[in-house]
């Protein structure tokens, strides 16, 4: 690429965002600039395009901000120190990227690093939604031939997804529910299809119910209409406050439950069921932990993500899918390719089940 410019999808202030020209990323010392080839919109940009995103009440976030942190792309520029062997290699990133020195950090916890950035997340480390990107080589995870630059974009909410399914400690005779049948919670079942449970979703709407069932998902439920069986797990994917507590009601006494979601407004819990059935909460935050583990998933064909990917856009549409308004399907994932304009560009196919 040339010029000192690029074009990347800046936000302004709430619902205000658009296409701007940008100096192009600079490799300092210890880390490369990555041209994206794919960047996931994800449900924490477009909580930063309403203005509802809590980082925006904490200060950790401020506008104008360069959303996008979930990515795959190539190396093109190294900084000092960086082994030119990065160079022209295809790869994603770490969104958390901590001090290095903290405790937290030590202990291999960069991901709550109490001083940590968050590419495209926190200020500090604009994001993906733009033709480059820089981040430190320390964060890089190099991507293998059979992982395309879809399924790289997807090995980011895929970490935290095999999280929550490594999380529920599920496998042969087991039985899971998932709450919400979006990206998470179905990149969830899929792993947890792996491992051998039963899963079932239960979800709000028809569409997103029959979608998951033509990715091979039979068991399929409402909200209004739950199921009277006994779940070993269950994964809370949502941003519902009142399902936390629901989650712990339909769990067998001394299963798991495990939090994925985040809702809007503070959840309430009553702990005292957690005791009595000796359940046990997990909270899952970041897929740094994972995303190793995730392309080595991606990559055997273990679990193949790429049917959620619903459409593929340009930079210039990026407005629209933070908004709502842009034609949807239902396929909850959509992708950006930096290097198109307002082209739309088929949604990629894979296998729809087992």
């Amino acid at each position: 690429m040339s010029g000192a410019t690029m074009r990347a999808f800046v936000l302004t202030g709430p619902g205000a965002g658009a296409v701007l020209d940008v100096p192009r990323p600079v490799a300092v010392p210890g880390e490369v600039v990555v041209d994206v080839e794919r960047a996931g919109v994800c449900g924490t940009d477009a909580e930063f395009y309403s203005g509802d995103m809590a980082y925006l009440r904490s200060g950790h976030t401020t506008y104008p901000l360069r959303p996008g942190h979930e990515w795959a792309g190539v190396v093109s520029a190294i900084g000092a120190g960086v082994d030119r062997a990065w160079l022209g290699r295809r790869v994603m990133g770490d969104t958390m990227i901590g001090d290095g020195v903290c405790r937290r950090c030590r202990r291999g916890r960069q991901h709550v690093c109490e001083a940590r950035q968050e590419v495209g997340v926190r200020d500090g480390r604009p994001g993906a939604l733009a033709e480059q990107l820089a981040v430190p080589v320390s964060s890089l995870h190099a991507l293998p031939d059979s992982v395309d630059a879809v399924l790289g974009a997807l090995v980011e909410p895929g970490g935290n997804a095999l999280r929550a399914a490594r999380a529920a400690a599920v496998g042969d005779g087991d039985r899971l529910l998932v709450f919400g049948p979006g990206t998470i919670g179905l990149m969830a079942a899929m792993f947890a299809r792996a491992d051998g449970a039963e899963v079932h979703l239960l979800g709000r709407t028809e569409e997103s119910l029959h979608f998951a069932r033509e990715l091979g998902f039979p068991h399929t439920w409402t909200e209004d209409e739950p199921p009277d069986l006994p779940f070993d797990a269950v994964v809370d994917a949502t941003n519902a406050a009142h399902l936390p507590s629901r989650a712990v009601e339909l769990v067998e006494p001394g299963g798991r439950v495990v939090y994925i979601g985040l809702s809007a407004t503070p959840s309430t819990l009553d702990t005292r069921t957690l005791v009595l059935d000796d359940v046990t909460a997990v909270g899952i935050l970041s897929a740094s932990p994972g995303l190793a583990a995730t392309i080595e998933a991606y990559a055997a064909g273990t679990v193949d993500p790429r049917p959620l990917v619903g459409a593929t856009v340009g930079l210039d549409d990026v407005a629209a899918v933070l908004a709502g308004t842009y034609p949807a399907g239902p396929a909850p994932k959509v992708h950006v390719d930096p290097r198109r304009s307002a082209a739309r560009v088929r949604p990629a196919r894979g296998r729809r089940g087992r």
